[in-house]
């Protein structure tokens, strides 16, 4: 199966000049991060100067709330659970979007993974056609889930998965063996199965096997490439869905019918 999708894709939507808003997410190192860089590569986006690009993207590891103390402590030892939630400033993502989703330019602090520490790197976020936004829990809280005009899940079996959080670990992020696998029983696996499996049912596409899904990564690419014919069309209302928005995602299904991607028949509310 290349990518499956779910025919519902109710959103929220703000005034004119705004970006179209689309959700990445799955478990850890299950891909999401090289889905976006693969999208941005084909647009043509990583070559761009960051000032001029019309396609931008922002991860969710930006929102690790500031540790205390005791917590940073804690996290060195690998017995912080950085898969939780409250993990997240929930509430500063949430913002951070909405100025996006206004055409305000943004200052995202980078969190420092070596130090456990926010705020020494910045990402500036300039007003964009197209912004992707990555995280393993970027549908779990529901103000933010409903600001999405799409989501994607990125489904990888999780075997591969720990391989590859074991090597990132390990090689980027200077961790011990004994301490990535501690973590990973401990927090990372529960987390996923408890808070982001779950929010698979809200995707509108389904991709597995991540960046190894040709099929279903030019199907996105294809859709962002139309919607950057026709940018930021959008409703005056702030509650209601961009009116483009369901012609857009049926010739998404239409496409994904000719080139034999499965699609769902799903009807469960967002």
């Amino acid at each position: 199966m290349a990518a499956s999708l779910n025919t519902n894709s109710n959103c929220m939507s703000y005034p004119s000049k705004t970006p179209f808003l689309i959700g990445v997410t799955g478990g850890t190192a299950s891909g999401k991060s090289t889905v976006c860089d693969r999208i941005m590569e084909q647009l043509g986006e990583d070559s761009v100067a960051n000032r001029e690009r019309r396609v931008v993207c922002i991860g969710q590891d930006s929102f690790y709330r500031e540790l205390s103390p005791d917590e940073r402590a804690q996290a060195f030892r690998g017995n912080f659970d950085f898969d939780h939630p409250s993990a997240f400033d929930e509430h500063l993502m949430l913002n951070t979007l909405k100025d996006v989703l206004y055409g305000k330019t943004v200052n995202i602090s980078q969190y420092n993974f070596k130090e456990h520490t926010v705020g020494e790197t910045i990402q500036t976020v300039y007003p964009a056609d197209v912004v992707l936004v990555e995280g393993i829990l970027v549908f779990y809280f529901p103000e933010i889930r409903d600001l999405f005009h799409m989501k994607l899940f990125v489904d990888t079996d999780s075997d591969t998965r720990l391989s590859r959080r074991v090597l990132r670990d390990v090689r980027e992020r200077g961790r011990d063996l004994e301490n990535v696998l501690n973590q990973y029983t401990k927090f990372v696996k529960p987390a996923f199965e408890e808070f982001c499996q779950p929010t698979k049912k809200y995707a509108d596409v389904i991709i597995p096997r991540g960046a190894d899904n040709n099929v279903a990564i030019d199907l996105i690419v294809q859709t962002i490439k139309d919607l950057l014919q026709n940018p930021r069309v959008r409703s005056s209302s702030p509650l209601s869905p961009p009116p483009n928005l369901r012609a857009q995602m049926d010739q998404l299904r239409r496409t994904a019918v000719t080139r034999s991607v499965s699609v769902g028949s799903s009807s469960r509310p967002h």
